[in-house]
């Protein structure tokens, strides 16, 4: 598969006064397109500053970052949002939704951005990403007549929405129960192994992780594990699970 993301001797400084808080040292890593892979570690160990440069939200002290072989890591902040709205979609685990506005209108809001988008064409591809996680029945509703599973998936919707190459997921089952976790990384799955979209997601929690065919492990700000493993298929999982209870989470 072709290469999607190349990092080359990432470091990230923070500056707490006159004191320095490396947060990456020297980080090296090529994540091709459609792999899944999951990004594990203690908390202070550069995970998620490592998926905030991965998605534009950060920039690195040193190094280089390249997304689709161009090199993003000097780009202008305008620049960046450009790439952020075409190209990443973005899971979180509060969900991270507007709550006076509806499930499609939620999903629709990364369509504003995009001049080439009239209402229609919006409306549109919102629906498609709403049925693609099986929500298309409940598109008028609010966050808060959604259970957190269905919110979460609202929110996987809106990821989809801009057909981007790449979904960074961090900690998108850290508020759900068991049966949900795996109902959202049945979703995740599926859009990695049809669509071929390449997922990144950040858990701190194996069960989840064994999802992903691909384990780095940050520590200190320097990955000291990179493994493939052969996923356990999370729908197949489902079916040992216990049903949900009508008017549950799923």
């Amino acid at each position: 598969m072709p290469e999607l993301i190349r990092v080359e001797h990432l470091t990230k400084i923070y500056y707490l006064g006159e004191v320095q808080v490396p947060a990456l040292k020297g980080v090296d890593l090529t994540i091709e397109a459609g792999e899944c892979v999951a990004i594990m570690g203690a908390s202070g160990s550069g995970k998620s500053t490592f998926m905030n440069i991965l998605g534009c939200l950060d920039r690195p002290t040193q190094g280089k970052y390249f997304l689709e072989e161009k090199d993003v890591s000097g780009m202008s902040r305008d620049e960046l949002a450009q790439i952020r709205n075409q190209k990443i979609g973005f899971v979180f685990q509060n969900f991270n939704l507007l709550g006076r506005t509806s499930a499609l209108e939620n999903v629709e809001l990364p369509l504003y951005y995009r001049q080439d988008h009239s209402s229609r064409d919006r409306h549109r591809a919102a629906m498609e990403a709403l049925a693609t996680v099986g929500l298309q029945a409940r598109e008028h509703h609010l966050p808060s007549q959604l259970s957190g599973g269905q919110q979460q998936r609202v929110a996987i919707a809106r990821a989809l929405v801009n057909q981007p190459s790449l979904i960074l997921a961090d900690e998108p089952t850290g508020n759900l129960d068991t049966r949900t976790s795996v109902e959202i990384m049945a979703i995740l799955q599926k859009l990695n192994q049809e669509s071929r979209i390449t997922i990144i997601l950040v858990t701190h929690e194996p069960d989840i992780a064994r999802y992903a065919g691909r384990h780095v492990v940050f520590r200190d700000g320097k990955v000291i594990q990179d493994e493939k493993i052969q996923p356990r298929q999370a729908a197949d999982d489902l079916a040992e699970l216990p049903a949900a209870a009508e008017g549950g989470i799923s």
